[in-house]
């Protein structure tokens, strides 16, 4: 499946709706750390509601542990700065799509070491900053598992 990577996240209830979703799409979840909460926080623990046990989820201490942890995949950066929408690309399983965080974005340093072929955007209408967090991970994630034609999804 795919690897879903945030990078310092901020906001907990986001962070807890991903893990929700990654319980049920089949990714994993990388969290870049410093994270900006505890992930024992009450609103995390609401927002993931039980399904934090079944999410598989991994911390790294900061972006170049992530780096070396995902050597060898192909990483699409999602962010305002993308240079074609994120429906264009072509996902692979085990590609890592990386989100920076609510607050900032991807750090300078992300964007110098990915390539702008490889940093996508959410289509939106003018002048509106982003998209909610967990909202733009739904998107991307889904769209990759659909090219996969939802291989491993539970059929009726």
């Amino acid at each position: 499946m795919f690897e879903i990577a945030l990078f310092e996240p901020k906001m907990a209830p986001n962070t807890g709706n991903i893990m929700r979703l990654v319980a049920n799409n089949g990714c994993r979840l990388h969290l870049i750390e410093p994270l900006g909460f505890d992930l024992e926080e009450k609103k995390l623990r609401r927002a993931g509601l039980d399904y934090r046990d079944l999410a598989n989820v991994t911390r790294h201490a900061n972006f170049a542990a992530f780096l070396t942890a995902m050597q060898g995949r192909t990483i699409w950066a999602l962010t305002t700065r993308g240079t074609r929408p994120y429906s264009e690309a072509v996902f692979a399983p085990g590609d890592v799509l990386l989100f920076g965080s609510e607050t900032g974005g991807l750090s300078a340093e992300a964007h110098a070491l990915i390539t702008p072929e490889q940093k996508l955007l959410i289509p939106m209408q003018p002048n509106n900053r982003s998209i909610n967090l967990s909202n733009a991970v739904a998107l991307v994630s889904f769209e990759a598992w659909r090219q996969q034609g939802f291989a491993g999804a539970a059929s009726d």
